[in-house]
C-alpha cells in the first residue's frame, strides 16, 4: 500500500525573478527527513509561471490526491512570511513568464468569490516562530499566479488541508535570517502541517 502524499509545490522564473526560491525551498522540503514525515510520500511539483499552465495543478491534485498540499511561493515586496489565509476569484493583467496576460479578471466565473484555507494556521505560524522568523497570517495573496494557484488547489483537493505560503524578498528569507534557519523552519512548518493531514482523518491509501 502506498503511502499518503504530502504535495509540495514551489514555482519556476518568472518576470523579476530570474531565480525563483520558492522552487529551491519546495525541492529542500521533499527531502527533509523527520519521523514525523515518515507515514507519507513527500512529493515536489514546480509550478509553470505562465496563466494557462496552472490547469495542470488541479489535474495533478485529482491524479496524486494528496492528503495535505503546501504551495511556497515569493513576493519579492514583502519583508516577512505571510501566510495566506484565502485566495479570491481574480486576476490582475499582468504578463505571466511567456508574456501573456490572464483570459479575463475572473480565474473561474461563475464560482465562488473567495476560497479560504482549509488548514488550521495559527501551528504553521508558531513553527516559524520558534525558529524567530517573522511571519503574520495575511488575507492578500494577490492577484497574480500565486493567488491564481492557491484558488485552483482549494478547489481541486476537497477535504484535504491545503495552504499557501509567501515567502519574502529575492530570497525567500527575511532579513538577518540564514538560510539553514530558514531551511529548519519551514521543515517544523510541514511537521505541524502533516500533523493536520494525520489528525484530519484525512489520510488515506492511494
Amino acid at each position: 500500500m502506498s503511502r499518503p502524499v504530502l504535495l509540495v509545490t514551489g514555482f519556476g522564473p518568472f518576470p523579476g525573478v530570474p531565480a525563483n526560491p520558492s522552487a529551491v525551498l519546495a525541492r529542500r522540503l521533499t527531502r527533509l527527513r523527520r519521523p514525523a514525515l515518515a507515514p507519507f510520500e513527500v512529493k515536489l511539483a514546480v509550478l509553470p509561471t505562465r496563466w494557462d499552465g496552472l490547469d495542470g495543478l488541479g489535474t495533478l491534485i485529482a491524479q496524486e490526491k494528496p492528503a495535505a498540499v503546501l504551495l511556497l511561493g515569493v513576493a519579492a515586496r514583502r519583508r516577512q512570511v505571510s501566510i495566506e489565509a484565502r485566495a479570491v476569484n481574480a486576476a490582475r493583467a499582468a504578463p505571466d513568464a511567456a508574456k501573456a496576460y490572464p483570459p479575463g479578471p475572473l480565474l473561474a466565473p461563475g464560482e465562488a468569490p473567495v476560497r479560504t484555507a482549509s488548514a488550521r494556521l495559527a501551528p504553521l505560524l508558531a513553527a516559524l516562530g520558534r525558529h524567530g522568523v517573522p511571519a503574520h497570517l495575511s488575507r492578500d495573496a494577490g492577484r497574480y499566479l500565486c493567488n491564481a494557484a492557491y484558488f485552483r488547489a482549494l478547489g481541486a483537493a476537497g477535504r484535504a488541508p491545503v495552504v499557501f505560503v509567501h515567502l519574502p524578498g529575492r530570497t525567500g528569507r527575511p532579513i538577518g535570517v540564514g538560510t539553514a534557519c530558514m531551511e529548519r523552519a519551514l521543515g517544523d512548518l510541514l511537521v505541524a502541517f502533516a500533523a493536520q493531514a494525520r489528525g484530519g482523518g484525512r489520510l488515506r491509501p492511494r
